[in-house]
């Protein structure tokens, strides 16, 4: 921070930070959701395959894991502002492209910048949020994180009323103008809390609390595969529990429903993982959330009844959810505050890979053997590599001494 300044971390001012970033994350993530909605209205507006039509999502997340390596790096070199004001803009030029777009091809286009302009409002809002705080570190990251899941919540059944009284054209360009214009105001009202300070809030932000022993480069890779692997585990209910409440006979909408209800036990668990994190640290958070992650697996193997579905996918959003967050947690623990979110952004963008690769190596799995049997046991192969490193990390990991 620039000399002069009088920001403390944990004070009143960081909270109210955090609490524009929240809302920041919660409306920029509105991408990744209005996609899934859209999809049976644009597919049938262009007359296209389920699965052409299925690539917007592709491209979603292609555009978010990638922004999140070109967002965080910016957000190390010109601050999170600007970060967040790119992010803006890709928004609403990628939301305003698709409602205009005449082909399917250019509709999916439109959503890698959807989902890089959304990059910005998870992994560096993540980064920044930690150089807010020091006491309640893990708290603060896990709050910032969650306004991804909030905006899970809450713009499926808005833009799906949207569609269904608009039509999908006017309600993205509805989005477009409407999702920037609040965006923007916060920004501003988070810009004028950062008046005074220096343009990036790592300069003089509290050091690394541990020595990994790990290069930082090494220690990247490692976190990069250990996200990947709880991730390929992780995306084999998220992505599957409708398809597999169908086969059970159950129907797809009680599969909806359990999803539903995984993403909102999510938000609990990404939260209490940062208080748990500030009390225990983010190696030993993200080891326990993982070890936990592979028991609801297991119990997915044994239980497949309504009532014991319903039971599971509550338990294994409230044992998944703060996974992600703890290795931005990780992240800052161990490396130079200068580099936290661009670490936060590679590591992140391996998370996304994860989920894509899971949720398509699970389909393959099915094909192969006509039962999710076996997609199960192989999640739980990644999920004891993720476990492992972990572990290797936390057993490798020492305080690292005060410096001047």
């Amino acid at each position: 921070m620039s000399q002069g300044s009088i920001f403390v971390p944990d004070s009143r001012r960081a909270w109210v930070r955090l609490a524009f970033a929240l809302v920041i994350g919660s409306i920029g993530s509105v991408g990744m959701w209005s996609v899934v909605v859209a999809l049976p209205v644009v597919q049938a507006d262009f007359a296209a395959s389920r699965g052409g039509a299925s690539l917007a999502f592709t491209c979603t997340m292609l555009g978010f894991g990638a922004g999140g390596v070109v967002m965080g790096r910016v957000t190390d070199r010109f601050g999170i502002v600007v970060a967040i004001g790119v992010g803006v803009i890709a928004l609403a030029l990628g939301f305003a492209g698709a409602a205009v777009a005449s082909a399917l091809w250019q509709f999916n286009l439109m959503y890698v910048l959807i989902g890089l302009g959304g990059a910005a409002t998870f992994g560096p809002l993540m980064a920044e949020a930690s150089h807010w705080f020091e006491r309640y570190r893990g708290f603060a990251v896990s709050v910032a994180a969650s306004g991804n899941y909030i905006a899970g919540a809450l713009w499926p059944p808005v833009v799906g009323h949207a569609i269904a009284s608009v039509g999908w054209r006017t309600t993205h360009l509805a989005i477009a103008v409407g999702c920037s214009m609040a965006m923007a105001l916060v920004l501003v009202l988070l810009r004028l809390q950062l008046a005074g300070e220096a343009r990036r809030s790592h300069v003089g932000a509290p050091p690394p609390r541990l020595d990994a022993r790990f290069s930082i480069n090494g220690l990247t890779v490692l976190l990069s595969i250990a996200s990947v692997a709880c991730c390929v585990a992780m995306a084999m209910p998220q992505v599957h529990i409708v398809a597999y409440c169908g086969d059970l006979g159950y129907g797809v909408a009680r599969g909806a429903e359990m999803l539903s209800l995984m993403l909102a036990f999510g938000i609990v668990s990404r939260i209490g993982s940062g208080w748990l994190a500030d009390r225990i640290g983010g190696l030993r958070t993200l080891l326990l959330g993982s070890v936990a992650q592979g028991a609801a697996l297991v119990f997915y193997l044994f239980f497949d009844s309504l009532t014991s579905l319903y039971v599971i996918s509550a338990l294994f959003g409230l044992f998944q959810g703060g996974i992600v967050p703890s290795y931005a947690i990780v992240v800052r623990e161990t490396m130079p505050a200068a580099e936290a979110a661009t670490r936060v952004g590679i590591v992140i963008f391996a998370s996304v890979f994860g989920m894509s690769f899971g949720g398509w190596i699970s389909g393959v799995i099915f094909d192969a053997t006509g039962s999710y049997a076996a997609a199960f046991v192989n999640g739980l192969g990644w999920n004891a590599l993720n476990i492992s490193i972990a572990l290797t990390l936390l057993l490798r990991a020492r305080p690292r001494l005060a410096m001047a």
